[in-house]
């Protein structure tokens, strides 16, 4: 019995210490002191866009008491990017006390997360869905382009102005055929022109090629893909007709030569290149003592 009691009581002690552990690690990435309306520890922003967007930050505040905060950090150091930009905004009480008009964007750059706190009295007005559409129409299509500095003047642009009442969104633009797309295609119109090209083949060997290179042509999107596709059809139709007839007089019993045809396609990412910038300056800014209930949105790029 005193041996169960010892190894119950081991196991209860080694439980205890694995929680305070596991607290402690996720307490591992320290809040950074609120040195100013922006805060660049990734150092990506130009010395002159800080200043900007400090100012504008500055003078939306002296217009509206709203305070609005930016922090920029090179990781998030294996935190959840929800339970950091919260603990961020609450450790630096952003908005003013009893109305709570504080918001806070947080972007990771190694991690491409991005996440907009936004405090009980704005909620109101920047909601989670806005906060949602500033994230993927104004930062994250600069984020991508690698134009780190224009998406975060961008957002904050956006963040100040449907606080104001004046943003709109912008339009969504119409959807045109990308470069993949008219790819695959092309793709598509080959493999089209090479099978119904093989199939005629059996039948007439002039008339297979041909036949298979118009159908590519035909199927293929614009002028120049069409005319490559139909060249390349009526090329590999030739080719493997002739590989077959070739074949096919050796053992009659053989069939076609044409086996299947395989294509596949990359499509890269973006890199985000080299992107010099300064350290967040200090503008006696200093939190209200508001609080924060979990609104907002998050995202990535």
């Amino acid at each position: 019995m005193r041996l169960m009691s010892r190894v119950g009581a081991a196991v209860l002690v080694s439980g205890l210490l694995f929680t305070l552990a596991v607290s402690l690690l996720a307490e591992a990435f320290d809040v950074p002191p609120l040195t100013g309306r922006v805060v660049d520890l990734a150092r990506v922003l130009p010395s002159a866009v800080l200043e900007q967007l400090s100012a504008d930050l500055q003078a939306h505040e002296a217009k509206t008491s709203n305070q609005v905060a930016v922090l920029i950090v090179p990781s998030l150091e294996g935190e959840p990017l929800f339970d950091l930009s919260h603990r961020v905004a609450t450790t630096w009480k952003l908005g003013r006390k009893g109305t709570d008009n504080g918001a806070l964007l947080l972007v990771a750059i190694k991690d491409r997360k991005i996440r907009l706190e936004v405090g009980y009295g704005l909620e109101g007005v920047l909601t989670d869905a806005r906060s949602a559409q500033i994230i993927r129409n104004e930062i994250v299509p600069r984020f991508r382009a690698g134009d780190v500095p224009a998406g975060i003047a961008a957002g904050v642009q956006a963040i100040l102005k449907t606080i104001e009442g004046t943003y709109s969104a912008p339009a969504r633009p119409s959807a045109s055929p990308s470069s993949g797309d008219a790819f695959g295609n092309a793709v598509f119109a080959v493999i089209l022109g090479v099978v119904i090209g093989l199939l005629l083949s059996r039948v007439h060997r002039v008339l297979g090629p041909v036949a298979g290179g118009g159908l590519s042509f035909l199927a293929a999107p614009w002028v120049i893909p069409a005319l490559i596709a139909g060249a390349v059809s009526l090329t590999l139709v030739s080719l493997l007709s002739a590989l077959g007839q070739g074949v096919g007089s050796g053992r009659r019993r053989s069939g076609s030569a044409f086996d299947g045809t395989w294509f596949s396609t990359q499509h890269g990412g973006w890199g985000s290149g080299g992107i010099g910038g300064a350290f967040g300056g200090s503008d006696s800014f200093s939190g209200g003592g508001g609080d924060f209930g979990g609104g907002g949105a998050g995202g990535d790029w």
